[in-house]
């Protein structure tokens, strides 16, 4: 190697490991020496071989729990990725490494070895033709994480060429070359011009341009909504607007064009709210038809998400205090040092953080990093200037579009009644699942974890833990001063808070051995429901109702409540004494520390508000009935028979109406929309479900409702199959069925479950079958990858088959042939458990179910077609499909009642046709 001169880093060099080269097929283990030669060993062999020599691998996790073994050292592809391609994004399988190097991917086993060893050496040469101030940046982190143990730092070294020198950090204290957010003067308040109907219509034509085809059923959209974004006529009435848009209407630039002109004309932002994240995602690649230059994009639209989901760098570099924490730690920290030069908008999850990458190096070791216990110390961090969540906040306070999600909006407006900030005009897409939203919002919990983590939130962690983990005295205690009063207050908050349960308190509970009232409480409430409940046994949740309950428990609540006091009124005291303080010291503070002591008010406020005060209240009426419009019981959380939770639980039986009174009222206009916001079986009062769902009908004034119909054609595209002869509650007879189906159908498959134990039986019979036959199979709740990245795989392979319950019904978004079948093992009546008992009673009895099960059905349906050119089959196995459920399907889609032989037959020859049609289309265009 030879010098570029004094001040440059060593020539680069490719130097792969000599280690194995290991793809899993469906037969066994592929393995590439590295003198070469090609050889192939059962499952068996290659579990024994990787022990032996760390492979060169794609995913070691999920190798390790598809050879039923514990992870093993490996050199795994994706971890040289995320280094050297830091914030970019690749699917954590060979072939997507490949295409995210411009590699010509194969489907072939045997091939892909040779092509995991070229996307190596092509990451490698990579790293070689860095600028020398990347590479200097480069190298001092592989050379800490090369100390750790990482066993691929000798070949990043080589490539990137000498280390340089290394300081406190070791190169791991990426938030230095961070740049800082700006200060701007506030905004004054909006105006409230008018968007017409061809103001919108034109809009939506500039975005989609000359070229595109014009659909009139996305102009009409577009024309419909544009009336939320006109003056309202009364205080907490809205202009709201309805707008079911069947599949392929075009509906998200429908309702963009609108609100941006809106946020255009007004100088305020519109905030457009989402259930999943991956809809924030495509909303916000769509929106590059609005605003093509990538830097008006960044100053007009931002992503907005709670705290939880960004990078806190306080707690990044915290956790690299005392030469970055455990060897261990520091592979994990140095590729999250080099994500942090890259990304966006520190945003962890869904954002450019890669999804894979929390569950391949422990998902408990990334997350932690993010701003998940409400900690922030807002102007006293030393990286608040910097801060990914404050440079989010400000972006949507000059933002036109700000890209939300349901939990976000309501969280907002519950905790921030009278805030004149929070948004005036709204669209609420995935509308459907406002209902369910607003249930998790309004909620409340009086449980173990609950108020454990209450307590660790006020008086600190009980482990020792440095910094803002002491509790609130160390993250408020300057702002308090050299006041007593406030002092005093905050010493018997703390005080109060130690009764709440510490560390170890499930033990406790569960052995009888409680510490404190919390935990006293907690015991008996387990004692009640072990007793009561139908299934003590089972491995799911159990739980009881409230009447008639122990005496003890009666005596319990009550010494319960006085605790929860003892906490409420000294931190009511603190509020308050930090805004008299806001008040009488307006001149002398500057707006950092002003920002500061409004978002402790804020902190405190919703803990008195939105737990101690609920709690409390749950308490004092224990003994007697519930109050009407709520329903009350004790529970035990399991998940796989193990007990993580227990406690009170209190909800609203219509939680649309808090969501009502918090957000809608408020609101000045809204956009609800969805492709299935009605229930079609219901006739003329076909909106009913939609009104009941959304909130709609708790309004002084009805919403303008309109549906859209989808333009394609549903009974020339798709077949509904209820297949009549298999056993829905014999399992073998269950997975017969969908390996036949999937093999019918050529892959290309989703497979839905109404349980995850019945998803896990049917994997294991038929994982091997399909695997035989050449089909790559993922499954949720098997693979050791989050839902999204098994979505992401599943759209990209278009021969694959993906395994699921409902975040996969309702997140997959799937366009072309990489889903033309979609199999429901059984129908998807709700949970007969105790809050769905009390919402069936209030809402119409047997009829709710029905409403519920055909809206999911429609919801899965759905799925199946995206683009103009999709095709599909909807098969049911479950016989006791009744009449009444049809209506879940569109009307000129004829449902055929099939035996599982005359099904496969169908499912088959329809695909097929399919496919030869559009070769022959995409022939006759190439001539």
């Amino acid at each position: 190697m030879t010098e570029k001169s004094n001040n440059s880093l060593n020539t680069g060099e490719i130097k792969l490991p000599d280690t194995p080269v290991l793809v899993l097929g469906g037969n066994g283990g592929y393995w590439l020496t590295s003198d070469g030669e090609i050889s192939q060993t059962s499952f068996e062999e290659a579990a024994i071989r990787v022990v032996k020599q760390p492979p060169l691998l794609v995913h070691r996790l999920n190798i390790a729990r598809r050879l039923g073994i514990h992870p093993f050292p490996a050199f795994d592809l994706l971890e040289l990725f995320a280094f050297a391609f830091p914030a970019q994004q690749c699917l954590p399988t060979v072939r997507g490494v490949a295409q995210a190097l411009n590699l010509e991917a194969t489907p072939d086993t045997e091939g892909q070895t040779l092509l995991l060893f070229d996307a190596a050496h092509s990451i490698l040469r990579y790293l070689t033709s860095l600028s020398d101030k990347k590479r200097m940046e480069a190298s001092v982190i592989a050379m800490t994480m090369g100390q750790a143990g990482w066993n691929w730092a000798p070949a990043v070294l080589a490539a990137l060429g000498h280390p340089g020198s290394r300081d406190r950090f070791g190169g791991l204290d990426a938030w230095r070359n961070l740049a800082e957010w700006a200060d701007y003067a506030p905004e004054p308040p909006p105006d409230d011009i008018a968007v017409s109907e061809i103001e919108a219509r034109e809009r939506l034509k500039e975005m989609l341009g000359s070229k595109s085809e014009t659909r009139p059923q996305q102009a009409d959209f577009s024309a419909l909504t544009s009336h939320a974004f006109t003056p309202r006529d009364q205080a907490e009435a809205p202009k709201l607007v309805l707008a079911e848009a069947g599949t392929g209407t075009g509906k998200t630039l429908g309702y963009i064009a609108p609100a941006s002109l809106w946020a255009e004309k007004n100088g305020a932002a519109v905030w457009i709210s989402t259930y999943t994240k991956n809809l924030q995602r495509q909303i916000d690649d769509e929106l590059n038809r609005l605003y093509q230059n990538p830097e008006e994009k960044a100053e007009k639209a931002v992503i907005r998400k709670g705290r939880e989901n960004y990078l806190c760098l306080l707690n990044f570099e915290e956790a690299l205090q005392g030469g970055a924490a455990a060897r261990s730690e520091q592979i994990v920290l140095g590729l999250v040092a080099r994500w942090i030069s890259a990304t966006r908008d520190g945003d962890m999850v869904g954002g450019d953080f890669p999804s894979w990458l929390p569950g391949l190096e422990g998902r408990s070791r990334i997350m932690k990093l993010a701003d998940r216990r409400g900690e922030c110390i807002y102007s006293a961090c030393p990286h608040y200037r910097k801060c990914f969540i404050e440079k989010s906040s400000r972006k949507a306070r000059k933002a036109d579009i700000v890209i939300a999600n349901h939990a976000l909006v309501m969280i907002n407006g519950a905790t921030r009644p009278d805030d004149p900030n929070l948004p005036k005009r709204y669209v609420f897409d995935e509308g459907h699942h406002l209902f369910d939203a607003a249930d998790s919002a309004f909620s409340a919990h009086l449980t173990g974890l609950e108020t454990a983590e209450l307590r660790r939130w006020i008086a600190g962690s009980d482990a020792g833990r440095k910094s803002r983990m002491r509790g609130l005295e160390n993250r408020i205690g300057d702002l308090i001063g050299d006041d007593e009063k406030g002092a005093e207050a905050l010493q018997k908050a703390m005080r109060a808070a130690r009764k709440l349960p510490t560390e170890g308190w499930l033990t406790r509970v569960r052995d009888g051995a409680p510490n404190g009232p919390m935990e006293e409480f907690l015991s008996l409430i387990r004692s009640q429901v072990l007793a009561r409940c139908h299934q003590p046994d089972s491995p799911y949740s159990i739980e009881c109702t409230i009447g008639d309950i122990l005496p003890e428990l009666a005596k319990a609540a009550d010494k319960l409540d006085k605790a929860l006091a003892g906490l409420a009124a000294p931190m009511t005291t603190l509020g308050k004494i930090l805004l008299v303080r806001l008040d009488e010291e307006a001149e002398e503070l500057d707006s950092a520390t002003r920002h500061r002591i409004d978002a402790a008010v804020q902190g405190i406020t919703r803990r008195v508000t939105m737990n101690v005060a609920p709690w409390r209240t749950m308490l004092k009426e224990l003994e007697s009935l519930t109050p009407d419009g709520f329903v009350d019981w004790f529970a035990i959380e399991r998940i796989g028979g193990r007990e993580i939770d227990l406690g009170y639980y209190r909800s609203y039986v219509d939680p649309t109406v808090p969501f009502a009174e918090t957000i809608l009222k408020k609101a000045h206009g809204a956009v609800i929309t969805s492709a299935t916001l009605r229930d079609n079986h219901d006739g003329e009062d076909s909106w009913q479900a939609a009104d009941m769902r959304t909130g709609a009908h708790n309004m002084v004034l009805p919403p303008m409702r309109s549906h859209f119909a989808s333009p394609f054609d549903f009974a020339e595209q798709t077949r509904v199959i209820v297949v009549t002869d298999v056993r829905r509650d014999h399992m073998k007879e269950v997975s017969a069925a969908y390996r036949e189906l999937f093999l019918a159908s050529g892959g290309g498959a989703l497979g839905l479950f109404t349980a995850i134990w019945r998803l896990r039986a049917v994997h294991e019979n038929i994982k091997g079958p399909l695997a035989a036959a050449g089909f790559d199979l993922y499954a949720q709740h098997q693979d050791a990858l989050d839902t999204s990245t098994l979505v992401d795989i599943f759209r990209e392979e278009e021969n694959s088959i993906l395994l699921g319950t409902d975040a996969v019904r309702d997140g997959v978004d799937v366009p072309g042939r990489a889903l033309r079948l979609l199999v429901f093992d059984r129908l998807p009546w709700p949970r007969p458990d105790i809050k769905h008992k009390a919402r069936k009673k209030a809402f119409g009895g047997s009829k709710y179910d029905d409403k519920l099960t055909r809206l999911k059905l429609k919801q899965a349906y759905g799925r199946l077609l995206r683009r103009e050119n999709d095709f599909g089959v909807f098969v049911m196995l479950d016989s006791m499909m009744p009449s009444r459920l049809a209506s879940a399907f569109p009307p000129e889609v004829e449902i055929q009642r099939l035996g599982l032989k005359d099904a496969i037959a169908l499912t088959r020859n329809f695909i097929s046709e399919k496919e030869q049609g559009l070769k022959k289309i995409s022939l006759d265009n190439k001539d």
